[in-house]
């Protein structure tokens, strides 16, 4: 394999702006990453999840920047160290040489380490040159989750690029109900977090409110709290959020991570629209 099988793939985006081509090249260096983890045997014990799971397994229409997973059974003892050697090694067979931080000593349930590169602009003919005043480093940031809330389901699936392989993944309703633990508890204004959310109702994916529920008695504002058990109490919360957005920066967030012509997609974002779709919430108990 060689650095020809990334430029071909990069190429293939026919990207429309620097940052449309900055962001694909950071999307295939995150399949690379996970064919890496897959030859590691990293998904016998982990799964993947979160915005970047929707894009790359479900093709949703923005791009992402983290990778992130979750244990299928807590281990306070998880080392990202044996998994990020072989990721390293994938890379290196593309011709790729990574800078790798470990957070080992990071203190809590979430474990995090980072893949640094910073030749590519070297390595790769791009369509946009860069500027000295540009990123001039890909960053992808690892998270796995160690102490996980109790109640997810997941599924088999397979990834074609850079080569067919297999990862674990949560399913839909579980992927809905980590991303409303995290629409509920974030204490900043992420409008990719909301731009995911109107993909899951057009898709009509129930939540997994039994993993919801104990995300949040977990963790975030509502922890230690009894979660009733009921789609009333659930749309209220969704409901105060809401009214509290400053949809201006929501939309803000998200249009780095869209296309030129998807923009038209957040467009009318705001307090309306959002609060015509909490009837559509569908909960799985």
């Amino acid at each position: 394999m060689t650095i020809t099988i990334i430029q071909e793939r990069l190429n293939s985006y026919a990207s429309n702006s620097k940052q449309e081509e900055l962001n694909a090249l950071k999307e295939i260096y995150q399949e690379i990453a996970l064919a890496g983890l897959a030859r590691s045997n990293f998904f016998k014990l982990a799964a993947f999840q979160g915005g970047t799971a929707l894009r790359i397994v479900h093709q949703l229409k923005r791009f992402s920047e983290d990778l992130d997973f979750v244990l299928i059974k807590p281990s306070e003892s998880f080392q990202w160290q044996p998994y990020l050697k072989a990721v390293e090694l994938e890379f290196k067979s593309f011709g790729v040489t990574l800078e790798i931080k470990d957070r080992a000593d990071a203190k809590g349930a979430i474990k995090t380490a980072f893949l640094k590169e910073d030749s590519f602009a070297r390595i790769l003919e791009l369509t946009y040159d860069r500027l000295p005043s540009d990123e001039q480093k890909i960053t992808i940031k690892l998270e796995i989750d160690t102490i996980p809330p109790e109640g997810s389901d997941f599924e088999n699936v397979f990834l074609t690029y850079p080569y067919p392989f297999s990862i674990l993944i949560q399913d839909l309703p579980s992927l809905f109900a980590s991303k409303c633990h995290a629409l509920l508890c974030r204490k900043y204004e992420k409008g990719r977090d909301w731009f995911d959310f109107l993909w899951y109702l057009n898709k009509k994916t129930h939540v997994n409110y039994s993993l919801l529920r104990s995300a949040l008695y977990q963790s975030g504002p509502y922890k230690g709290k009894e979660i009733p058990n009921n789609k009333k109490w659930f749309h209220e919360q969704f409901e105060k959020k809401i009214a509290s957005m400053d949809w201006v920066a929501a939309r803000r967030d998200v249009e780095n991570f869209l296309r030129m012509e998807e923009h038209k997609f957040v467009e009318n974002w705001g307090k309306e629209l959002f609060q015509k779709q909490i009837e559509k919430i569908e909960l799985r108990t």
